[in-house]
């Protein structure tokens, strides 16, 4: 009997083998990286990462606590991954033994004519029983070809997957408050140089005024100067709105309400200097982005599941066994007697399932076909996002210079020609072009200043980012 079930055995694997062929191999090279970028600044600075964020700014490291504590799309990525490490905790304990317990009491009644007529003389049946019955069973899936092991790669790369998803939402919310802050920062500064405008072009109709009722220049003078400043007044009105656009963004990413973002954004701060990017990052680091992270770790996923489906083609092995009590009467359930069990061994594969495991193994070498292609995209655009961040750095801190360059020259101009104007040398016209020109220019500047400070954020999240402390 032995020899028969090692026959049958034997006879089993041979029709899987001839079932089963090599797994489709699914080439998925490294990208190649360039050493360094292309606009990254010359020379050897070091610099943490972390310093191109307004660290310092007491409104970003106040929103910055509120977002990491409460924010909603965080919560949901966190949630996320708990859900995605029950998953690899479900099929870790696929791979164990599974372990049952169960009682039943069974009253059960049969019909003597069931036996086909007259009982033999001295024979007599019970027509009525009630069984007891208490048991423990067991179950194993072997898994010799790995197939469950295969399974549990694949849930622990999703959960490795979800952890990187959730750290680049993190990122993604540490970079919009960060901009957010420093835009706010920038209207401020806007603002304080559109007052200096407008109190010049108060000035400037005051004195007309003076003239006009003294008779020594045209009303028309006075008229263009309070033009000037009415120009002022409304570039002013206009930061409202902006503000308004902030104070919404900011509510929505930290979950706060208004009253308490505007109350944080209240905090004496300021744009902060403009630290040089790293210039010494490789990279090749940009595998280390959590986005890359996470199409990684999707690839090692779809991999598993390739191995996972081509191992269906295999047998499976179990093994089960249950051992109880069984007895008619409650009184004699613990007797001797009453103690049965059983042990099995099964095996079970498929011979002939007219394409079925072929169409999903083909369907899983497609998706890891498409997991490689995505963590290529993903690579790139991570090449991409840094090379762009690095220029935007550089042509924002010379645009940057220049405005600062022009501020000082026009401002310089309109003292000049202010001086002139009271020496007699020069007509009010004059002084009034040459205060326009200077208008503006030093909220152009402030401005510049703002988007060279955001810069540095965007490389920030395109270098992958860095921890707070």
């Amino acid at each position: 009997m032995i020899r028969s079930a090692i026959l049958a055995t034997a006879s089993a694997l041979s029709l899987a083998a001839c079932a089963a062929g090599p797994t489709p191999e699914v080439v998925t090279p490294v990208p190649v990286l360039p050493e360094s970028y292309l606009f990254a600044a010359d020379g050897t600075t070091e610099v943490a990462l972390e310093r191109l964020l307004p660290i310092g700014d007491p409104a970003f490291d106040t929103l910055a606590a509120q977002a990491l504590a409460s924010s909603p799309s965080l919560a949901e990525a966190v949630a996320r991954v708990e859900q995605a490490r029950a998953g690899a905790d479900r099929a870790r304990a696929s791979r164990l033994p599974e372990i049952g317990a169960n009682a039943s009491v069974t009253r059960q009644r049969i019909n003597p004519e069931s036996f086909g007529g007259a009982l033999p003389p001295g024979i007599a049946i019970d027509t009525e029983r009630t069984s007891y019955a208490a048991n423990l069973t067991a179950r194993w899936d072997l898994d010799l070809f790995g197939r469950l092991r295969a399974q549990e790669r694949a849930a622990l790369a999703r959960a490795d997957a979800a952890d990187a998803s959730a750290r680049a939402v993190r990122l993604a919310l540490l970079s919009e408050i960060a901009a957010s802050v420093i835009d706010w920062r920038t209207l401020e500064a806007r603002e304080r140089e559109i007052r200096s405008d407008l109190a010049s072009a108060d000035e400037l109709a005051r004195l007309a005024g003076v003239r006009e009722r003294a008779g020594i220049a045209p009303g028309f003078d006075r008229v263009r100067a309070e033009s000037a400043a009415a120009g002022s007044r409304s570039r002013l009105s206009a930061l409202e709105s902006e503000r308004a656009r902030l104070l919404g963004r900011l509510v929505t990413l930290t979950a706060q309400g208004g009253a308490q973002v505007r109350a944080a954004l209240a905090q004496d701060g300021e744009v902060q200097s403009r630290p040089l990017p790293p210039a010494t990052l490789p990279s090749a680091l940009l595998v280390n982005r959590p986005d890359v992270l996470a199409a990684a770790a999707e690839l090692a996923a779809a991999d598993a599941d390739l191995a996972a489906a081509a191992r269906r083609r295999f047998p499976v092995f179990d093994l089960s066994g249950a051992i109880g009590l069984l007895a008619f009467g409650i009184g004699d359930l613990f007797d001797n007697d009453s103690l049965v069990g059983s042990l099995g061994a099964a095996i079970a594969g498929p011979l002939i399932d007219f394409g079925r495991i072929e169409a999903e193994i083909d369907g899983a070498a497609a998706g890891k076909r498409a997991a490689f292609e995505a963590y290529r995209g993903v690579v790139y655009t991570a090449l991409g996002d840094a090379e762009a961040g690095y220029g935007l750095v550089a042509s924002a801190d010379e645009e940057a210079a220049a405005a600062a360059r022009e501020a000082a020259a026009l401002h310089r101009a309109a003292r000049l020609a202010n001086t002139r104007y009271e020496a007699g040398l020069a007509d009010f016209l004059t002084v009034l072009e040459a205060r326009r020109a200077a208008d503006a220019s030093g909220e152009r500047a402030a401005a510049a200043m703002g988007r060279a400070q955001r810069a540095r954020v965007l490389l920030w999240q395109a270098l992958g980012g860095s921890p707070l402390r």
